[in-house]
């Protein structure tokens, strides 16, 4: 097996992995060595990010003695340039504009690097090793920092004509609501981390204005410290406010789906982030829309399932990426 780097960049937070692996049919396999992470707020630059994460992969490489590295993958919100290496545009990204992260990460550790948008990594990690294991036809939906899916179409990786598949985070699903993908009303707006903080925020904030108290709030001068997380602590306690907030959130979510049951017809459609942690928060309503609006014969081939490989589906993506031949 070959001896690779992982280097996930994401809106809230990095990771920088070491693992082996291969991708060779019937004997398919990566092993996660180790992983350490930081915060991408910690790094004021993307230059800074690209430093500090290849200072990361120096140590890993120094502390387990590997110095036959085949190559570094990098997963990251989209969109980008997998040809040219380059990070576009990413709405969680700020500042990220046409970065050349893979000519930095190469220049820096002589290593050769891969990109692929993080939604597309994802769903090759769960296709291979995950819950998509033995689909033809699977979407992976990231409901993180931001959402946008990966496909796997026909038993292959379908990025589209310039890596720009599987932008649903950019739909509008309504005219007016919580921004997501600098859109409002967007999918990602309300089905994302961020985008069910703002939803939280704004229904905190009505409450506020009528004199009403809010569980996961302590008042007014709090407000950007809501977050996704702290919203599902409520309402697995019962909280009112937030089961409505993830109510909001299953529907949209479910409407989103149905989207691609009708248009794709997968055989499964497999979730990660939010939905991994709080699928019984967001289920039973996404679930009933599906039935209201899609396609029978569709749906009716369809699972919907949360992401198996959890909070390691990052290390994989990575990891990957630096194995998939076509990046």
């Amino acid at each position: 097996m070959k001896t690779i780097l992982g280097f996930d960049i994401g809106g809230t937070k990095c990771a920088v992995s070491i693992g082996k692996g291969t991708l060779e049919p019937g004997r398919e396999a990566i092993d996660v060595i180790d992983r350490v992470f930081f915060l991408t707020a910690e790094c004021k630059t993307p230059e800074e990010t690209v430093d500090r994460a290849c200072r990361e992969m120096k140590m890993l490489i120094d502390k387990y003695g590997e110095n036959n590295i085949a190559s570094v993958g990098i997963s990251c919100g989209g969109p980008l340039d997998g040809k040219k290496g380059m990070v576009l545009s990413p709405p969680n990204l700020p500042g990220w504009d046409e970065f050349p992260v893979v000519r930095l990460v190469e220049e820096k550790t002589g290593i050769r690097a891969k990109l692929s948008n993080d939604a597309d990594a994802c769903a090759l990690a769960e296709w291979k090793f995950g819950a998509g294991k033995g689909c033809k036809n699977m979407v992976f939906l990231t409901f993180g920092t931001g959402f946008g899916a990966g496909l796997i179409l026909n038993g292959a990786l379908y990025t589209g004509a310039n890596n720009m598949a599987g932008e649903i985070g950019h739909i509008r699903l309504e005219r007016f609501g919580p921004v997501g993908y600098g859109k409002s009303g967007s999918a990602e707006g309300f089905c994302s981390g961020g985008g069910i903080a703002r939803l939280a925020q704004s229904m905190a904030l009505e409450r506020f204005q009528k004199g009403e108290k809010v569980s996961f709030c302590e008042g007014l001068d709090r407000l950007d410290e809501i977050t996704a997380k702290s919203v599902a602590m409520a309402a697995f306690e019962g909280d009112e406010l937030a089961l409505e907030v993830y109510r909001i959130s299953g529907e949209y979510l479910g409407r989103s789906l149905s989207i691609l049951i009708d248009l794709l017809n997968p055989e499964k459609i497999v979730i990660g982030g939010v939905f991994a942690r709080s699928k019984d928060l967001l289920w039973s309503y996404a679930k009933k829309v599906i039935e209201e609006e899609t396609l029978y014969r569709s749906a009716s081939v369809c699972s919907v399932v949360p992401a198996a490989l959890g909070e390691k589906v990052g290390d994989y993506s990575a990891l990957i990426v630096a194995l998939y031949e076509d990046f």
